[in-house]
């Protein structure tokens, strides 16, 4: 997968590879000429005393100096680049799969590892493709030529070289055989230690709350702990490698100058020559170690750019149509249709046997317990998920049929937990619509009850909104996202429990607000207090998956069992009637 995505994604920058390669061979080129120049200074120069050949040959070597430096530096710059843009233009494509997803495939993955996905192992691949610019083309070029030269030099000290390169290579790949297995789960300990951290900044009220700091603490040291195991085990394999490396390094430098003192004794070689062999020798090892350097980094990369490839390999359930069809341009019902929907894995459906018809200019809503499948029902309208039998209707075209865009387009959700981006009052609310005006956005605050506490704020529409929308209450959250759905002026209103964080008196007020302006809109509420969906012009009331009844609040207190219990449990009969 690291090759593939390497490939595909260097393919835009492929000129600059291209570039950087010739760079790399001009540099290498003239890294390997330096010894040998070196060796003449030494041999027809200094040996023989003569000077004017020791400063031609000298400046000589500065210009050839000069050119690798120049050369070295360009091929960093253009690999610097082509990495950055490597790591950008994937980080790009994994954040629009994922935004394809389906709310299928984000549970299934996860917030965390998509997260860390786009991150962390993005950052590896990057990272890789950075030192393999700088490194891995230069070092197989200066190792083969590196070896060619050593042969020029003397054929006889050759033995030391098939010596010392295959003995490197293998003491490091035994090394690095065991790294791979570490490395993949260094990257899951990763994933583990953004899920506890995420989850206990989310909820830290909730910790707070039932005393719960130790019980998290805990948690985290414990993920915080395999992450550092296994980081450790990793570290304590690099640990191993250089001394090794420096090993083999040293006990080469000390064969040549042991068995080339000989060759040099016996006249069968000049000293300009072993110093230039000497060099050569060292120039391969160092190619040698280089590539064992990036072998390091290889396994890491090789195993994020698995987990890259396996959320870019992942199609999203909810497809778009390959023709689709158009809504109507009136104001479209919604129709549920013998709907059954089975959550993946699960061997029993949520939803079964559903069946409603919610049309323009009136109120339907859903009531039931706790689990009883309310939210996955309203979820399938605008098809966060799709029906695994049956079918879902707007306006009578099949959802399934119909462009998404064109589905959400129609569509101002508003959801059981109210989610506000990083900015301001006014860029949250023009999530509806990014054309409305200040006065579009205070008439929709004043139909959610949110104008009075948004007028005290500070700076107003301007005022700041953090990450969540945590600087200011749930019901203020909760008003905001529903004056959001108002500022898309939609033709149908999806309400998913949106009431449940107001007090009575603002909940009585926000709905009859709403009444003249969703008065031509379908809108379907979903509720757990009787008293937000009493007025409702349809009640559907589910239990278990299945519709249990329907009717509006008088018929049902005389023919729905599963309906009194609840107007029971929440408040007596007399009051309800």
């Amino acid at each position: 997968m690291l090759i593939k995505i390497v490939r595909d994604y260097l393919r835009p920058y492929r000129g600059l590879v291209a570039v950087l390669v010739g760079l790399q061979l001009v540099g290498t080129i003239a890294s390997l000429y330096l010894p040998s120049l070196n060796g003449r200074i030494i041999d027809e120069g200094v040996a023989k005393g003569d000077t004017g050949y020791i400063l031609r040959t000298g400046g000589w070597m500065l210009g050839v100096s000069l050119v690798q430096i120049a050369a070295t530096i360009s091929a960093t710059y253009l690999g610097a680049r082509s990495a950055a843009g490597l790591g950008r233009d994937l980080r790009a494509d994994v954040f629009a799969r994922v935004g394809d997803f389906s709310a299928q495939e984000v549970s299934r993955f996860g917030a965390p590892t998509l997260i860390s996905r786009n991150t962390n192992d993005v950052t590896q691949v990057q990272q890789v493709v950075f030192m393999g610019a700088a490194m891995m083309v230069s070092a197989p070029i200066m190792m083969v030529g590196g070896i060619i030269m050593a042969l020029r030099e003397d054929v006889g000290l050759s033995w030391l070289v098939a010596v010392a390169v295959p003995l490197l290579a293998l003491s490091v790949s035994l090394v690095i055989r065991k790294m791979i297995p570490q490395f993949r789960l260094m990257q899951e300990s990763v994933d583990w230690v953004n899920r506890v951290l995420r989850e206990q900044i989310t909820g830290i009220r909730v910790v707070r709350a039932f005393v719960r700091e130790d019980h998290e603490r805990a948690r985290f040291a414990e993920a915080n702990t395999q992450y550092t195991g296994t980081a450790l085990a990793v570290g304590r394999l690099m640990a191993i490698v250089f001394p090794v490396v420096m090993l083999i390094f040293n006990s080469s430098t000390v064969a040549v100058l042991w068995f080339g003192s000989h060759r040099v004794a016996s006249g069968q070689m000049q000293i300009g020559e072993l110093t230039a062999f000497m060099s050569y020798l060292m120039q391969i090892l160092m190619s040698v170690m280089m590539a064992t350097f990036m072998s390091m980094m290889i396994p890491r990369a090789t195993v994020s750019a698995g987990r890259i490839g396996e959320v870019l390999a992942t199609d999203s359930t909810v497809v778009p149509p390959a023709e689709p069809v158009a809504l109507p341009r009136t104001r479209a019902g919604v129709e549920l249709r013998d709907v059954m929907f089975t959550y993946p894995g699960a061997d029993v459906p949520v939803l079964q046997g559903i069946s409603l018809v919610a049309e323009p200019g009136r109120t339907t809503a859903i009531i039931g317990s706790t689990g009883a499948g309310k939210s996955t029902m309203l979820s399938l309208i605008p098809r966060l998920y799709d029906v695994t039998g049956g079918a879902v209707l707007i306006g009578g075209v099949d959802v399934r049929d119909a462009a998404l865009e064109d589905v959400w387009g129609r569509i101002g959700l508003v959801p059981q937990k109210p989610y506000l981006f990083t900015g301001t009052v006014a860029s949250n609310l023009r999530y509806g619509d990014d054309r409305a005006t200040d006065q579009d956005l205070w008439e929709a605050l004043r139909i959610a009850q949110a104008e009075d506490f948004v007028r005290a704020m500070p700076e107003g529409l301007d005022s700041p909104i953090v990450q969540g929308g945590t600087n200011v209450s749930g019901g203020q959250r909760q008003r905001l996202a529903i004056a959001r759905a108002l500022v898309a002026k939609p033709d149908i209103y999806l309400f998913d429990d949106s009431f449940s964080a107001l007090d009575l008196s603002t909940d009585a007020r926000l709905r009859s607000a709403l009444r003249p302006v969703t008065r031509d809109a379908t809108v379907i509420v979903v509720a757990q207090r009787v008293s937000t969906i009493v007025d409702a012009d349809h009640i559907v009331v589910v239990d278990d998956g299945l519709v249990v009844g329907t009717g509006r609040h008088d018929e049902l207190l005389e023919t729905c069992p599963t309906y009194v219990e609840i107007v029971e449990s929440q408040q007596s009969m007399e009051e309800a009637a």
